[in-house]
This record gives structure tokens, sequence and C-alpha cells, in this order.
């Protein structure tokens, strides 16, 4: 099939090359020249795994190309796939101008029977006005659907090959054949359901999973209080079949592109049908209250932090990613500093863009952990979770380690000679 893939972020790279890699002829299309440029050259401007390599080999087979220009995309395309940005706008509903400008701008040069899927998440309602604004600037007969991603940052290339499912949305029965037809290769479920189904579910699976967070967080603060661990807890209730052991992280809250944005606009939009009293809208609260909370009692328990040498170790949102969109650093460094620390940071792959006065980030773990009064653990890389923390050790000072992701043995690391701090403990 000839697909054009309009956005080139995250979710747009990933699809383009994969949907490639099964001989499909793919045109990459986003109005950044730059962009445009790396990718033709095979540099992806962000870090995900395995990504580089599939697409220099789809390029390289000719089944892959990116270009800036419409007309080349979309004239002989009969999929084509928008996956831009939807960012939240200042009253915390989706902005869907993105998805708009693409479809006046694609309008012109579509041919009969085209496919327009969006694949960006996207409010119900969405798929209509694209669909209204491309047939005001369109003679052509074309069709369109919901086909929600479900990719996680860090494993997108992966989880694209492999996934649990494909949600399409559609009632037309040849846009939910062809759509099957291009999805045949991953031999996975494909769930057909209505257009406000599918776009409700990408939703909702977000706003689950990020619940599930803020969830064992309320928990993890009762725990707290009553001398309960919050890891036993978990064992305890995961052996519950209707519960189960996955996908309970006490820490910081939820992070990242995905599940702040998704939540928040959810929240939004049941806010516009008269749901304002739902439980996402005090799941989207409880959720930016999380870190002020943690960062004060983090206080409490080291007698402040005006003084101190912090070591911030974590500067991406999650593991596999260089990703910072929402990330706990961007909000704690910032809160550390104006507490009077001095900040050194680490981060195998993620950089803190912003200047700060008493913060330097530095590649080296050693050096940023030595003669640190406070250790941080952030995020759970292997480089941070497997290091010798009794290296920097410094005997001759009280030291903290505060474990943010409970990922360390609160024994082993106050036998080091730290002071322990975890979530939930």
């Amino acid at each position: 099939m000839n697909i054009a893939v309009i956005g080139t972020g995250f979710v747009g790279v990933v699809s383009a090359a994969v949907y490639a890699s099964f001989d499909n002829q793919v045109i990459g299309l986003d109005i950044d020249e730059r962009k445009v440029t790396s990718l033709k050259s095979g540099k992806v401007p962000f870090f995900e795994p395995d990504l580089e390599n599939l697409l220099l080999s789809q390029q390289k087979k000719g089944n892959l190309t990116f270009t800036t220009d419409y007309e080349q995309a979309i004239s002989n395309a009969e999929i084509v796939i928008i996956a831009v940005g939807t960012p939240s706008a200042a009253d915390e509903t989706a902005d869907l101008k993105f998805v708009f400008a693409s479809a006046e701008s694609m309008a012109p040069y579509l041919k009969d029977n085209t496919i327009v899927a969006i694949k960006s998440t996207v409010p119900p309602t969405t798929l209509e006005r694209t669909m209204e604004i491309i047939h005001q600037a369109s003679n052509a007969k074309v069709y369109g659907a919901s086909l929600p991603e479900f990719l996680r940052e860090g494993s997108a290339v992966h989880d694209t090959l492999h996934p649990d499912r494909i949600v399409i949305g559609s009632d037309n029965a040849l846009v939910r054949q062809t759509l099957e037809q291009l999805h045949a290769p991953l031999q996975v479920p494909i769930i057909h359901c209505s257009v406000a189904s599918a776009q409700m579910a990408k939703y909702t699976a977000n706003a689950y999973l990020a619940t599930r967070i803020t969830f064992i967080n309320e928990i993890a603060n009762l725990c707290e209080k009553n001398g309960a661990d919050i890891n036993q807890v978990i064992d305890a209730i995961g052996h519950d079949k209707r519960i189960g052991p996955h996908y309970w992280y006490p820490g910081l809250g939820y992070g990242g592109s995905c599940f702040p944005k998704d939540v928040k606009e959810l929240a939004a939009y049941s806010r516009t049908i008269g749901e304002d009293g739902n439980l996402l809208n005090h799941v989207n609260k409880i959720n930016k209250e999380r870190i002020p909370r943690l960062m004060q009692r983090f206080a409490d328990s080291i007698g402040g932090f005006k003084g101190k040498k912090v070591a911030v170790l974590g500067i991406a949102f999650k593991p596999n990613t260089d990703d910072t969109r929402e990330a706990p650093a961007l909000k704690i460094i910032p809160s550390l500093i104006a507490s009077g620390a001095t900040v050194t940071s680490f981060d195998p792959m993620a950089k803190f863009n912003e200047e700060l006065a008493g913060h330097t980030q530095v590649n080296d773990l050693t050096a940023v952990c030595s003669d640190a009064d406070v250790i941080m653990t952030l995020v759970e890389w292997p480089e941070i979770n497997h290091f010798d923390y009794q290296e920097v050790r410094n005997e001759a000072k009280q030291q903290y380690f505060i474990d943010c992701r409970n990922q360390f043995d609160a024994q082993e690391i106050t036998q080091l000679g730290y002071k322990y701090i975890g979530i939930g403990k």
C-alpha cells in the first residue's frame, strides 16, 4: 500500500518505519525542514531503542522516505495517517489545531477512496470535524477512521511490532477491511468499534493506568503514617487475580508526554459535557500535588535541604528515553534550589536544558554522588540501580539516600551507612 504519515514525532516516526517494514511504500511528512533533513540522513531527533536501525534499513530498501511537500506525500496515498501533536490548551482541553491544519493542507491532493485515519490522541467528534474540513476543500470521495496508538516510550518499536491489539474505529466495511489488511502482518486481535469508542479507548487506557499510579500513591501515604510497607501491601493484593501484581508504581506520580496530558484532557472533556465532579478531575489534582507534598516530607526527614549538596539521579521521565516532558526532575531540581540546596544531576540520555544557578549536570555517576549530603534516585535506569553506592559513601558525615522509586533494598542501603528514605515505608 501507499501510505502517508503526517507528523514525524514519536508516534509518527515509529509508525512510518514499522509500516514500511511490512513492504508498504511510506512517506513521512512534516513541515519542519530540519527534522525531515535529519530523518533522511537516518538520524532520529529523539532517543528510542531500535528505531534508528529500523529507520535506516527501511530507507535503504526504498520503502520509506520523508518530505515537507504535501503534494508529494498525499497525491498517491491510499491511507493517510495523522500523527501530529495534540498539546493541551490553556483550559486543559486538547488543542487540535495541528490536526485541523493537516486536514486543510492535505485536502487538495487527496484522491478518491483514500482513508484518512487519525492516530493522534483526540476526543470524540474530532474525526467528524476533520472530515468536514477535508470535504469543504476536496471533491474526492474520502473516508475517515480512528486508529489510536498504545505505545510506550522506551519500547515503542517493540510495542508497535508486538501490540496487544489493534483498534480500528469506523462504521465502513471497506475502511475496516483495508486497515485490517494493513495490520495483518502483526497477527494480533483486531478490535472493530465506532469512531467515538476508539477515541475513548485511548484516553481510557492511559487514564486507568494513571489512576492505578495515583491510587497506590494514596495508599503509600497511609502506609507512611501507620507503619505498613507499600511493597508488602502490593505483594499481598497482587495475588488477587482481579487486581494483579503489575503496574503498581508508588513514587513521584505519573509523568511523561501522555499520562498527564491525557488525564487532564479527559477531565477537561468531562467538564464540557457536564461531568465536572468525576474521578479524573481528582486524579489530575492529586498528581499535581504529589511532588510538592513529597518534597516537604523529604525535607522534614532530613532537617531541610538548605545548605545541602544533593545528587539527583535521573532527568528523563522514565528509563530508555531522553524525553523530559513532565519529568519529576523538572519540578524537583528547581524546588531543591529554591530550598537552598546545591544540586548536581545525572542521566545517561536526557538533558536538563534550563540554566539554573545552583545546578550542574554531570555525565559521571561517581562525580555526581561524591560528597553528596543527599542522593535522590528518580529514574530506574540500570546505570543508577546497579551503581556501587559504597564507593561514594563518606564516613565523615551523615548522608541520606532518598529512593523515589523503591528500587533499592532499605536494609542494604542502611548497612552502607546511609539513612534510607523510601516511598510508602
